[in-house]
């Protein structure tokens, strides 16, 4: 997820309408004064910055390392952040920030660049994308800060923004839901075996899912079958358009990571009211949606193997679905079609993954799957 802070250091005419916008779209990161921090100390939510040091603030804003030093080391029971604010004008300067993303003292940096912005960012993401280090880039309109979060694709950490009216609350929500894209490719249906029993998971959000939207699930990390959210209505059943019927309870899901552009793997039975999982649309476009419950039943399963081609390799997929007619995956032309009417050679979307995951991260070890 982007960190998205709202600079209230100064007090505006419409700051209660702003904080109070900001609390409705779960903006919850707020920098602070020392003046402003007594105006919003009654909101628990509030993830708090300053650089007024003397604050109890859950992040503080040092203006040099010799401070960072001064304030270490952390401990279990302060558990502060610890963050620097930079200026960039010079390829100095963008040395200076990468080498202080390496020393491991920072959580986070807070870059202001104000005439160049695009190249020293992409420097900067290139250099920090592999460490802990989060980068927040300080900018100054909402087309600024929709760029910054998308510079070569990844973009930024975050942003640090000082909203001028509710209007640019709503189109920072609008372009922050989620800018991972995932490449989806076609697979073709080689064997389908009937399972008589299995224990199937449904993957209740709290969010109204749409024509085209599902998840994508597999039993291997090799790969995942887009499975259709049930949005349609049938003559026995009302649609549930908040719900996939994802799969039994050894799949995988996949779920957002704390790095941009990356993407973890959940299995279907970790799943629980809480957790925040991707939803996947026909072109790969991706939103978080958070779960509201699972529903764990013994039913009847079907077990898809399918094989799809990259780069002239042969890659084998499984999935496993429920043998029900309001189930359904989606084929090569988008459609969203009832497994129970899937057969050998049909082709469905699906996405290859990276192969090779430990405790849902990917890694780079020989890991056998079948």
């Amino acid at each position: 997820m982007k960190t998205i802070i709202l600079n209230f250091e100064q007090k505006t005419p419409n700051f209660k309408e702003l904080i109070q916008e900001a609390l409705n779209h779960n903006f919850l990161d707020i920098l602070v004064s020392k003046h402003m921090f007594q105006e919003i100390s009654q909101f628990e939510r509030l993830i708090t910055y300053s650089k007024d040091l003397t604050l109890p603030v859950k992040n503080l804003i040092c203006s040099d390392i010799d401070k960072v030093k001064r304030l270490m080391p952390k401990s279990e029971s302060n558990p502060v952040k610890i963050g620097i604010y930079r200026e960039l004008v010079t390829k100095e300067d963008e040395r200076i920030i990468i080498g202080l993303s390496e020393t491991s003292l920072l959580d986070f940096i807070i870059v202001s660049a104000k005439d160049w912005k695009v190249i020293p960012y992409e420097n900067l993401i290139a250099a920090m994308h592999s460490n802990n280090t989060n980068l927040i880039a300080e900018v100054y309109s909402v087309k600024e800060a929709e760029l910054m979060l998308n510079v070569l694709e990844v973009g930024v950490d975050g942003i640090l923004y000082a909203p001028k009216n509710v209007d640019e609350l709503e189109e920072l929500k609008r372009f922050t839901q989620s800018n991972f894209k995932i490449n989806l490719t076609k697979a073709k249906v080689i064997s389908i075996q009937n399972i008589p029993e299995s224990e199937r998971v449904c993957v209740d959000t709290t969010s109204l899912l749409e024509v085209g939207e599902g998840m994508l699930i597999g039993s291997t990390a090799k790969g995942f079958v887009l499975v259709h959210a049930e949005v349609f209505d049938t003559k026995f059943v009302s649609s549930r358009p908040f719900r996939v019927n994802a799969g039994d309870v050894s799949a995988y899901i996949l779920v957002p990571s704390e790095k941009q552009g990356v993407y973890r793997t959940k299995y279907l039975s970790e799943l629980k009211g809480g957790d925040q999982v991707y939803v996947v649309d026909i072109e790969g476009n991706t939103r978080i949606a958070t779960v509201g419950r699972v529903k764990i039943e013994t039913r009847p399963m079907l077990r898809f193997e399918l094989e799809a081609l990259i780069n002239n390799e042969v890659i084998h997929i499984n999935c496993i679905c429920q043998n029900a007619e309001t189930v359904k995956i989606v084929d090569n032309h988008g459609v969203a079609r009832p497994v129970v009417d899937i057969k050998i050679s049909d082709e469905v979307i699906v996405h290859v993954g990276p192969g090779a995951t430990h405790f849902g991260t990917a890694v780079k070890e020989k890991i056998v799957e079948k």
